[in-house]
């Protein structure tokens, strides 16, 4: 197993390059299941969850393998199986995005339930009911969620009790299928949400009011394969905004989308950050002294919940008193005690967390316990006087793209070594 090791204390400098988005090639790579034919996707980013799922989509039938360094060859014409195991769903709650495709292919699908998470409970009884709503029969047993749709799929009604990113993918792809008209309410309007449905509408579904959180689809159109581009990681792009500032560096982030990341440049702001923004780029540079702010996280396009780590970290050194508030998810403070161990001032009750900011942060032997709570810890690691030892990578590997290796061509001195 690896670990990254930090010596801490060097301004960052350079360019850095944005990877395409975890979190919107994920669903894309699902959707290919919703029609037979060969895809192409580019700017697809080489972390272990795309692994996960590349595993997924090759048991159940889906010729597809790397075409060049972050390209996916996907040929989905010979699908044969409409289970998704145990030992893979475990592993990525997102691999229960392969449900709406298959029952709307395919007229049914098996799959273990993901259960919760490190950060907290996720469950999938939003999809469910929405896939019942559009006429599919769903059944649990034994773990495994049962949906029969073998009658077909017919336009209705969906309201979202809770917003959620996964849901509203899920039924946006079943929906595809569905005859008549399918109206989602109270749907998430993630910048991976209106890539899904710029996708799904190049694979000729009739889609409007992506981006919103009123969705109507008009189903029952037949898909074609098409050829597409991921976009820029808005979270990747908000981790290595928070170690410039951290930092008092100066970065140019290339290929990004600064307007999905508006919420997190201006509370970056207003920490001392200076930043401008171009159409595919953010120039930010770090205050000598940061300042205190409060935040608190909410759904797009307010404050991303996978950002309030990272944010710990830089308000951890700020110069006073700043308030976090959790609005996500119950379970996402579990990085508190790790940056504690580097010397943090952070008190925290139930979804709060008061970070009084210290002079310095030291290095210290850290574990990471989530994948935005590794990002955090390098973060503070960048900034700590010594060496940081951060072990349990494998988080840090799910959702970023060698980002050791892009920290170090801006000036860090940070390395991944064997940890024996």
């Amino acid at each position: 197993m690896d670990k990254i090791v930090i010596e801490g204390g060097r301004r960052l400098e350079g360019e850095i390059q944005i990877s395409g988005a975890k979190n919107a090639a994920l669903p894309a790579l699902c959707a290919t299941l919703l029609c037979p034919g060969r895809f192409v996707i580019s700017r697809v980013p080489r972390l272990r969850d795309i692994d996960t799922t590349i595993k997924l989509l090759s048991g159940l039938g889906v010729e597809i393998g790397w075409d060049g360094e972050n390209v996916l060859a996907v040929n989905s014409e010979n699908l044969k199986n409409v289970e998704a195991p145990y030992d893979l769903v475990r592993t990525m709650r997102a691999s229960c995005l392969v449900l709406g495709p298959l029952i709307a292919r395919m007229g049914g699908a098996r799959i273990s339930l993901p259960g919760g998470c490190a950060i907290g409970e996720r469950p999938i009884n939003l999809h469910l009911k929405g896939f019942q709503k559009l006429g599919a029969d769903i059944s649990l047993d034994h773990g495994y969620v049962t949906a029969d749709a073998s009658d077909g799929l017919k336009g209705g009604r969906v309201y979202f009790d809770i917003v959620t990113v996964t849901g509203t993918a899920n039924l946006m792809m079943a929906a595809t299928a569905a005859a008549g008209e399918t109206v989602l309410e109270n749907c998430a309007r993630e910048p991976e949400l209106l890539f899904l449905a710029e996708m799904l509408k190049s694979m000729g579904a009739e889609i409007k009011g992506a981006g919103t959180d009123r969705i109507t689809i008009k189903g029952g159109r037949k898909l074609k394969p098409a050829d597409i581009s991921i976009i820029p990681d808005r979270v990747e792009t908000g981790s290595f905004m928070a170690a410039a500032a951290i930092t008092g560096g100066h970065l140019v982030l290339k290929d990004c989308n600064p307007a999905d990341v508006e919420s997190v440049t201006s509370k970056l702001v207003e920490t001392g950050c200076k930043a401008q923004c171009g159409d595919n780029f953010i120039e930010i540079t770090g205050p000598e002294k940061l300042k205190p702010v409060d935040l608190e996280t909410a759904p797009f396009p307010g404050f991303p919940t996978d950002m309030q780590a990272q944010m710990m970290a830089v308000l951890a050194v700020a110069d006073g008193t700043s308030v976090i508030t959790e609005t996500v998810f119950e379970n996402r403070f579990m990085h508190i005690a790790e940056l504690r161990r580097m010397g943090a001032n952070i008190k925290h009750s139930g979804s709060t967390a008061i970070v009084n900011g210290v002079d310095r942060l030291f290095g210290a032997e850290v574990l990471a316990t989530d994948l935005r709570a590794s990002a955090s810890l390098i973060i503070a690691g960048l900034a700590a006087r010594g060496k940081t030892e951060l072990r349990r990578v494998y988080h840090l590997d799910r959702g970023y793209q060698r980002i050791e290796e892009k920290l170090e061509r801006a000036g860090a001195n940070v390395c991944r070594v064997k940890d024996v």
